[in-house]
C-alpha cells in the first residue's frame, strides 16, 4: 500500500477529537502562565530568604520582563532585591515598582564580562583595585566568594563613604 500523507490538523475539526491548533495554542500558554507564576513565586521565595527585607514583596513574570514591587527597608535592599530577580535565568528585563522606606544613595551597576574581577572592577569605578570588599560586601548575599563571578552577571556598586 505505501505511505499515505494527511492533514495533520483536520481530524480534530471534522470529528471533534483531538485539540484544535487555537486550542492548543491556549494550553500553551496556560502552560507558560503556570510556569511563570510559579518563578515569580521562587523569586519571592529566595528573597525572603536571603533575609531582603521587602513588605508586600511581589514579583510578576511576563515571558522575559519582570516587575517588582513592595517596600523595600533601604535603597541597598532595593537594589539587591532586583538583582536577584534580573540575575535569574530568562529574565531580560526588571520593571523596578519598590519604594524605600529609608532613603539612600543610589549605587552604580556593573555587567561582568569576561575577564572581569572584582579587583578590576574596583580599579575602574574607585581607582583602586584593593576596594574589591567593599563591591563584594555589597553584593551579598548572593555573591558567596569574592571570585565567583561570571559573564552577564550584574553586580552593585556602591558609592564610597
Amino acid at each position: 500500500m505505501g505511505l499515505f500523507s494527511f492533514i495533520k490538523n483536520a481530524g480534530a475539526k471534522v470529528f471533534g477529537i483531538g485539540k484544535t491548533d487555537a486550542e492548543e495554542a491556549a494550553e500553551a500558554v496556560a502552560a507558560e502562565l503556570k510556569v511563570e507564576e510559579a518563578a515569580a513565586r521562587k523569586l519571592e521565595e529566595t528573597i525572603r530568604d536571603l533575609d531582603l527585607k521587602v513588605e508586600g514583596l511581589s514579583v510578576h513574570i511576563d515571558d522575559d520582563a519582570a516587575t517588582i514591587s513592595g517596600l523595600a527597608y533601604d535603597q541597598a535592599t532595593r537594589e539587591k532585591a532586583i538583582l536577584v530577580v534580573g540575575n535569574s535565568n530568562g529574565i531580560a528585563t526588571v520593571d523596578d515598582k519598590m519604594t524605600v522606606e529609608h532613603v539612600e544613595p543610589e549605587a552604580q551597576f556593573h555587567t561582568v564580562v569576561s575577564g572581569d574581577t572584582l579587583g578590576k572592577i574596583a580599579k575602574k569605578f574607585y581607582g583602586n583595585a584593593m576596594k574589591y570588599p567593599v563591591i563584594f560586601e555589597a553584593n551579598k548575599p548572593m555573591l558567596e566568594h569574592p571570585d565567583k563571578i561570571y559573564p552577564g552577571q550584574v553586580l552593585r556598586i556602591p558609592t564610597l563613604d
